[in-house]
């Protein structure tokens, strides 16, 4: 009996707490851009134009305009000039380029993770995800032209292993992204049929 209870509460929090996190997500961030954006506003407006909400919809509009901003030539330039006066201050420039680095990833510009690929090591087949085609972009002892950096994710952590691998030990994999990096963080118990 008390294993069935276990059992049955485990589901239900495996069921809930997504939904749960990511209601708690999107609260938090409405409640936190009322808080940032909603003083400022309080002050600038008339008080009968003010409205609970209007900071999240400023805050949001402004994130578009700063999108739309960023397709200007002269705005990147500018963008870009900031960021090399940010690069080179001593503490700023580690932390805003890891920052930065981790945005980029989800940028809809870059690809972030690229092919997914089957790396076979010493008769294991692991999946990876090719990241750096390009042998200018690698360190100099890392150059070859027949090799790629592939990216190994570990499955239940936020870590992986990059390594340089030749071509020819590779096999593209006919799965998204997604479903290969849910397949490999959930170690495959993910009940998904794959590509279908």
């Amino acid at each position: 009996m008390f294993k069935y209870i276990s059992k049955t509460l485990l589901s239900g929090f495996i069921t809930l707490l997504p939904v749960v996190l990511t209601i708690y997500l999107l609260y938090w961030l409405a409640i936190s851009s009322e808080q940032l954006l909603g003083n400022t506003l309080r002050y600038i407006l008339p008080e009968n134009l003010y409205f609970p909400g209007l900071a999240m919809v400023t805050g949001v509009t402004l994130v578009f305009i700063v999108g739309l901003l960023m397709n200007a030539y002269l705005v990147r330039k500018l963008f870009s000039l900031s960021e090399d006066l940010l690069y080179r201050l001593p503490l700023i420039k580690t932390v805003y380029r890891a920052f930065r680095d981790f945005f980029d990833f989800f940028s809809p510009e870059k690809k972030g993770l690229g092919q997914v690929v089957c790396v076979t090591i010493k008769n294991m087949q692991l999946i990876g995800f090719v990241t750096q085609e390009d042998p200018k972009r690698l360190p100099p002892s890392f150059r070859d032209s027949e090799s790629v950096l592939v990216y190994l994710p570990m499955s239940y952590m936020v870590g992986g292993y990059t390594i340089l691998v030749a071509r020819s030990d590779l096999r593209p994999l006919q799965m998204s992204r997604d479903e290969a990096m849910r397949f490999v963080l959930t170690a495959g118990i993910t009940g998904k049929n794959i590509g279908e």
